[in-house]
């Protein structure tokens, strides 16, 4: 009788089957972690933000289920909305006299942002590492066009 023996096989660890979020061709991962509402009870500047937060702010944590969404009360203070981003970095939008529907507005502008700093794309100087394979062009060294 003669057995063959089978290689032995490693087990499959559930930790090793575990896959990274990252953007890419077929996921997106949202880079706001956190939105945190702050109010005041008292100040008529926050009547349409306590409006949106009494009528929507349900609809919005269901919607973005994985956003973490704070409700906290700011007495004798103007309301704003705090985005929290992966980046580490957070935006802070005023919401002071503002309809629901512009409320709805900016928020929806911090769910969509990158969290990352603005650049201007204007005015942006060229900057290069490597020296141009011509030299540097100077005005004083061209030779004088004669007719």
């Amino acid at each position: 009788m003669s057995s063959k023996c089978a290689a032995p096989t490693l087990p499959i660890l559930r930790g090793s089957l575990r896959s990274y979020p990252a953007n890419g061709h077929m996921s997106f991962v949202p880079q706001i972690r956190k939105l945190v509402f702050e109010y005041c009870d008292y100040w008529p500047s926050s009547a349409h933000t306590r409006t949106f937060l009494r009528k929507h702010v349900e609809q919005l944590a269901r919607d973005n289920s994985h956003v973490e969404i704070i409700v906290k009360q700011r007495n004798y203070k103007q309301p704003i909305v705090r985005g929290f981003y992966m980046n580490g970095r957070e935006k802070v939008v005023p919401l002071n006299g503002f309809e629901m529907t512009m409320v709805q507005q900016k928020v929806q502008l911090l769910l969509d942002a990158s969290g990352s700093q603005i650049k201007p794309l204007k005015n942006r100087t060229v900057e290069s590492f490597t020296e141009s394979p011509r030299g540097i062009w100077s005005g004083l060294h061209v030779e004088l066009f004669k007719i």
